[in-house]
């Protein structure tokens, strides 16, 4: 077993606007706060409008570090974040989707949009063919992802998640239970599941 302080590097999938709910701002600023303490670096998209900003400056101003990956030409649509200790430009989104799954040892998905759902459902995707083991967790405030946890029981039953196939999808109501059931995740990993050759991740 790994030890559970194997988590170093959180990527949070979350919207670049803030929603109608005011709980899901508070949800990112609590999530980026809960980063830091837990000395966990956020890799995030870089924006710095919605949730996401709201995420990362939460990490930045409670003294932890972050990465942001952002396209070039999202760089003025979104904002980007100057104050990321890191800001990695990407040509194009293909490049910015694989350098947050290089850098980062679990996922979570705070609400979001189109974006932030295909980032999420091409994590899944990919550990359901067994091409990763990493953690993804569903940050479930006020239910905002329950209409996706009856889609899936929905291709459970339909058999187009069929036995064999399964799709471990981690679920959190609260965000102080995030940090606590990625590590318990994490620690059930082999370490021969744990890593990806590089030249494997590029493929994926």
């Amino acid at each position: 077993m790994a030890p559970m302080s194997t988590i170093k590097t959180v990527c949070v999938y979350c919207g670049s606007g803030p929603g109608t709910n005011p709980n899901f701002i508070e949800a990112a600023k609590a999530l980026g706060k809960a980063l830091a303490d837990n000395k966990i670096r956020l890799v995030y998209g870089g924006g710095s409008l919605g949730l996401m900003g709201a995420v990362a400056t939460s990490v930045l101003d409670h003294g932890g570090t972050v990465t942001g990956i952002i396209p070039d030409f999202l760089r003025m649509r979104e904002n980007a974040l100057t104050r990321v200790q890191e800001m990695v430009v990407t040509p194009d989104m293909h490049e910015r989707k694989r350098l947050m799954f290089e850098r980062s040892d679990a996922f979570v998905a705070l609400p979001g949009g189109l974006g932030t759902l295909e980032e999420l459902v091409e994590q899944l995707t990919w550990q359901q063919l067994g091409r990763h083991a990493k953690p993804v967790l569903l940050a479930n405030i006020d239910n905002f992802w329950e209409p996706l946890f009856s889609l899936v029981a929905h291709m459970r039953q339909t058999e187009f998640i069929r036995t064999g196939l399964s799709v471990d999808i981690l679920k959190a109501d609260k965000v102080e239970e995030i940090v606590p059931r990625l590590r318990a995740a994490a620690a059930q990993i082999p370490d021969s599941q744990r890593d990806l050759a590089p030249d494997v991740a590029r493929k994926l």
